[in-house]
This record gives C-alpha cells, sequence and structure tokens, in this order.
C-alpha cells in the first residue's frame, strides 16, 4: 500500500522563492525514476537529500531499500528515511517504523516503531494508523489495548484503507475493542471486499452463512450502503 516514489505539489514549493530550484530539480529526478532511469534520479535527488531536502530524503531512501540504481543497503535506507522523518515526513516516519517493526536495517525494536508510527497517525497517515491498530492489537510496543486498536483502525478505515476495515470487521466479529455486533462486522467485511481485500470477501461469506439471517444480511447490506454513502464517516 505504500506510494513508490514521493511526488511533491510543485505548484506550492514553486512559490517559496528558493524552493523553486529545488523543486524543478526533484521533478527531474522524478520523472527518470518514473522511466525506470534510476541512475538520473539518483543525481538529480541526492545534492537535494545532502541539502536536507525532506522528499528527495525519502526517495532516496527508497532507492537504497529497494536497490534502485545503487546497491541494495538497507543501513543506508534508515539513514535517509530517518533525516526525512524527523522534518516530520509522515511517508518517511510510517517507513522507519517499518525497518524497527521488521528488523530491517536496524535491530528490531516494536516501541521504537510505535514511535514512528505514531507519528505519522497522528498527521493523519492512513498506512501509519492501521499499523499502529496492528500494534495495539498484538500488543507490540505498547500494552494490548483492542479499544486503542479500533480507534486507530476506524480512523484509517474512514480513509478508505481496505485492510483497517477488514480489521475492524474482525473487532466487530470478535467483540474486541468493541461489543459484539455480526451486522457491522459484515458491513465492513462487504465494504473492504468491494475494494477487492479477497480475505474480506471470505469472511463476510463465511459469516453471513454460519452465523446470519437472511434478515440480518440484507440489514447488513444496508448499513454497507449507507456508510459508502457517507465516504466511511461515521459508520
Amino acid at each position: 500500500m505504500k506510494r513508490i516514489f514521493h511526488v511533491v505539489a510543485l505548484a506550492t514549493v514553486l512559490t517559496l522563492g528558493g524552493q523553486a530550484v529545488l523543486a524543478q530539480d526533484f521533478a527531474k529526478g522524478l520523472a527518470a525514476a518514473q522511466q525506470g532511469d534510476f541512475a538520473t534520479a539518483l543525481n538529480e535527488w541526492r545534492p537535494l537529500a545532502e541539502q536536507g531536502y525532506a522528499p528527495a530524503q525519502f526517495n532516496l531512501a527508497q532507492m537504497y531499500r529497494k536497490g534502485q540504481g545503487v546497491p541494495q543497503d538497507y543501513a543506508e535506507a534508515v539513514k535517509w528515511y530517518r533525516l526525512a522523518a524527523e522534518q516530520g515526513d509522515a511517508d518517511a516516519q510510517n517507513s522507519l517504523a517499518l525497518r524497527y517493526d521488521n528488523g530491517e536495517g536496524v535491530p528490531q525494536d516494536y516501541a521504537e516503531a510505535v514511535k514512528w508510527y505514531r507519528l505519522a497517525a497522528e498527521q493523519g497517515y492512513a498506512d501509519a494508523q492501521y499499523n499502529l491498530g496492528i500494534m495495539y492489537d498484538k500488543g507490540q510496543g505498547v500494552p494490548q489495548d483492542y479499544a486503542e486498536a479500533v480507534k486507530w483502525y476506524r480512523l484509517a478505515a474512514e480513509q478508505g484503507y481496505a485492510y483497517a476495515q477488514y480489521n475492524l470487521g474482525i473487532m466487530y466479529a470478535n467483540g474486541e475493542g468493541v461489543i459484539q455486533d455480526n451486522l457491522y462486522a459484515h458491513m465492513w467485511f462487504n465494504i473492504a471486499a468491494s475494494l477487492g481485500d479477497e480475505d474480506a470477501a471470505e469472511s463476510r461469506e463465511i459469516l453471513a452463512k454460519q452465523m446470519m439471517t437472511p434478515a440480518d444480511i440484507s440489514e447488513a447490506q444496508k448499513l454497507a450502503r449507507e456508510c459508502v454513502a457517507k465516504n466511511y464517516k461515521g459508520c
């Protein structure tokens, strides 16, 4: 669910005087990367990253993580993610958290992962909200807290994040962090399935077959329609 490269809103940065040159050079690197010319992208982005330009730092980290234009180097990726993350870049904060979560380029440290997930999640970054929900769900880096997991899953679900919608359905099905409710479990499974989540589609069918009456299913489908009409807010 991650974007491969940062795309900067050039119309904004071009109004910031000295930032115009940075934006232009960044755009050259982005165009090259999108064409698979990572050597040119590297030549454009590295000087910008060294000047402290967070979008270039993030993209340089991505190149090191994926081994695009440079030998794959997780530790070097972490270095550049951290520099961008420390400037408040939510993409970089979430990516740095993932490195700590998975022990990639740094020793695995769930508490440090939670720290960076939270910083990105509090900026409204859906990936990080979902990931922070998982940490609370599993009790990794924080005490297990289903209600807190539901909170973060819901915030991501309201942004149309299918994985979070699916997990929210599971919480309703199991009565974890919320009152057990098959109707809302089916609703969230149904919505996530409509966005392409195959696990959610399977869970919807199992729940409907084993735990719900035709009237229940009809009501849950109505809830799903209403939720989609509200752009997943207040469901």
